[in-house]
């Protein structure tokens, strides 16, 4: 029988997979050479656990020990790199490998913070920390805006896969369980807010349109 510690191996190296792949696909679409495509790859799928490893005192953390990995990162670069056209004939590959990661890592982060005696909110959120770090570190690294800032329940779909693994713990259900639904939750709120647009209230105007909509105020207050 598969223990809780091997299957927390398995989701995060699963997780490091997906998120590497998306890094190395936004690395593509940004012309990067292989160097910086393995790069981005080992980023996106390694720093949400690093940070998460030394938030909850497991140093080193198991990416920086544990070759499997960098071999994962590598892997996933290696495969975007060579056979681009076939991960891109998925509709919107970076944010559907970006969703599988998140779930895969949410889940996975929530699940060790427990492991390490943190309160149930502070595992609930290392969780969805571990889901996010990853990516927000890619989007800085390509000059853009990180996607848990701007994108459709980026964050919440992370705590909330998060909170429901925390959730079955205690209640008493087993991890099997409650890892697999806080994944499936967290997948189907992502999935489904990239599909229908689903977003958090934005500020109808930001302070450069209303100055550009409303210049005479401007001159006014001078």
């Amino acid at each position: 029988m598969i223990t809780i510690e091997t299957f927390v191996r398995i989701l995060d190296l699963g997780g490091t997979f997906v998120f590497a792949i998306s890094g190395a696909v936004a690395a593509v679409n940004r012309r990067l050479d292989i160097f910086g495509i393995l790069v981005l790859s080992f980023v996106a799928g390694n720093v949400g656990g690093v940070t998460r490893d030394v938030l909850i005192g497991a140093v080193p953390p198991a990416a920086l020990t544990d070759g499997r990995y960098l071999l994962v990162s590598v892997l996933a670069g290696l495969i975007t790199f060579f056979s681009y056209a076939g991960v891109d004939r998925l509709r919107t590959p970076v944010l559907l490998f970006d969703a599988v990661g998140l779930s895969f890592f949410a889940v996975a982060g929530a699940q060790k913070a427990i492991e390490f005696g943190l309160s149930p909110v502070m595992s609930a959120l290392l969780g969805m920390l571990t889901g996010i770090g990853g990516g927000m570190t890619r989007d800085v690294l390509l000059a853009e805006i990180p996607q848990v800032l701007r994108s459709d329940l980026y964050a919440i779909a992370a705590l909330a896969g998060a909170s429901l693994v925390v959730t079955g713990h205690l209640l008493g259900i087993s991890y099997g369980i409650s890892a697999s639904a806080g994944g499936v939750l967290c997948f189907g709120l992502r999935y489904m807010a990239i599909w229908h647009g689903w977003h958090l209230p934005v500020a109808h105007l930001s302070a450069r349109q209303r100055a550009d909509t409303n210049p005479s105020e401007n001159q006014d207050e001078r």
